[in-house]
């Protein structure tokens, strides 16, 4: 087989494998529904380049109608290439947007610096995001958080904040006006690095504001990675591990009635949900 054979089969079992593990995710948790208007965000990283790609991919199939817009927030950061995304998203005849808002200056002012700027960033990102949407009428707002960056937010609560959480694959902002939803839960990182290097995608780096190489993050994608190569399917496992929570074998008087318990009592109780399969995944393997 030749060279250019090979990448042709590696690139199609990709495609395949991240589109089949986004239409499960999509499935389990009723991401995408008839009507749906999805503002997909777009960062210019290969995790959103890759959710639109297979999203679209996705759609063609699909016989429910659903919009997508792909949204770009130019904050202004220096050095930003702000020509990239356009020209791309035009080559593809994607309706997209693009959000001009200045949150650089506001950062770099309010933070001193060689501080962290990316808690505050990330936050006013996001409010631009969410009034855009709300403005605009999308119902459903679309992130490319990927199952490493879940499990990585796992230990990062566990470690520095003392809690057991990560990021939902899908929820209801605080002021409950946005549905946000994480079609590529299910994939991991160093698929859709392959997949996007095998597209070609014109990368915009992440570290324009120069604040990226020291962050608590690349600790715990550092250690997850050794944990991958030294004991394989140790990260799968612990993902799997936050769909099968046991409040009752937890310490959380919140979330399980210690205080009542009594001998007889029912602890767990099984889960009755049946996931809808989407139906975009007819035929897909």
């Amino acid at each position: 087989m030749s060279t250019v054979d090979k990448t042709k089969t590696r690139y199609n079992k990709l495609q395949k494998r991240l589109r089949r593990e986004m239409g499960q995710a999509i499935a389990d948790y009723n991401m995408v529904e008839e009507g749906d208007r999805i503002m997909v965000c777009l960062s210019g990283g290969k995790d959103s380049y890759t959710m639109l790609d297979i999203l679209l991919n996705l759609r063609k199939s699909a016989p429910i109608n659903f919009e997508i817009l792909a949204v770009n927030l130019d904050q202004k950061q220096p050095g930003f290439p702000e020509h990239v995304l356009p020209e791309y998203l035009q080559s593809l005849g994607v309706p997209y947007h693009v959000i001009e808002q200045d949150t650089y200056s506001v950062v770099t002012r309010v933070i001193p610096e060689g501080k962290t700027t990316c808690g505050l960033c990330s936050r006013m990102r996001r409010g631009a995001l969410y009034a855009y949407a709300e403005d605009n009428g999308f119902n459903k707002i679309a992130l490319g958080h990927h199952r490493d960056d879940i499990i990585e937010t796992f230990f990062l609560n566990m470690f520095y904040g003392g809690q057991l959480k990560a990021m939902p694959a899908k929820l209801k902002s605080d002021n409950g006006k946005h549905i946000v939803i994480r079609p590529l839960s299910y994939s991991r990182e160093k698929d859709i690095a392959e997949f996007a290097e095998l597209k070609e995608y014109p990368i915009i780096p992440c570290n324009l504001c120069g604040t990226q190489e020291n962050l608590q993050r690349v600790q715990m994608k550092n250690m997850l990675t050794q944990w991958d190569k030294e004991f394989p399917g140790r990260v799968e496992t612990i993902f799997n591990s936050m769909k099968n929570i046991k409040p009752s074998q937890l310490l959380d008087r919140q979330m399980f009635d210690f205080e009542t318990l009594t001998q007889g009592q029912e602890v767990e109780k099984k889960n009755d949900y049946q996931p809808i399969v989407f139906p975009a995944m007819s035929g897909s393997k």
